[in-house]
């Protein structure tokens, strides 16, 4: 971990590269080979392959989704356990106030600065890349999907 590049908002967001640069464009390209094959030869068979690589695109795009909405149900929780151990009385009252996605934008933050970036957050309500913006020492997150 040594080696890792230090984390900021320019950087901090990841790509997976069997995922991105090649199944994902593969199973695109699928679908616009299946499509064009299909307008010059109209037969069931054809119609099904369009149909068929339009379900393997969904079922890829919905498995990805699940992956990132699992992981922020996971941080979602990581961050209100944190915040309980880390803010004031007053503020710690207001933590159900904070949305899922204030919540993963929350979790750059240093430990010292997330106090005043709570407060801030909850009384402009700021969005999650607001909230990034915002962080002056970051918390790197290596583990996101």
């Amino acid at each position: 971990m040594a080696d890792r590049v230090p984390q900021t908002y320019g950087n901090h967001s990841r790509f997976d590269p069997l995922f991105h640069f090649f199944a994902l464009p593969v199973i695109m390209l699928s679908v616009i080979v299946t499509l064009v094959h299909c307008l010059h030869r109209r037969n069931w068979f054809s119609i099904w392959l369009v149909i068929f690589s339009i379900a393997i695109l969904v079922v890829t795009m919905k498995a990805r989704m699940y992956a990132t909405k699992l992981q922020d149900r996971i941080i979602r929780m990581e961050e209100r356990q944190r915040l309980y151990g880390l803010l004031p009385e007053t503020l710690r009252a207001r933590i159900g106030e904070l949305s899922e996605a204030q919540l993963v934008g929350l979790r750059f933050a240093s430990d010292a600065e997330l106090p005043g970036l709570v407060e801030e957050t909850l009384a402009k309500k700021l969005s999650a890349a607001q909230i990034k913006k915002s962080i002056k020492v970051w918390r790197p997150d290596y583990f996101r999907v």
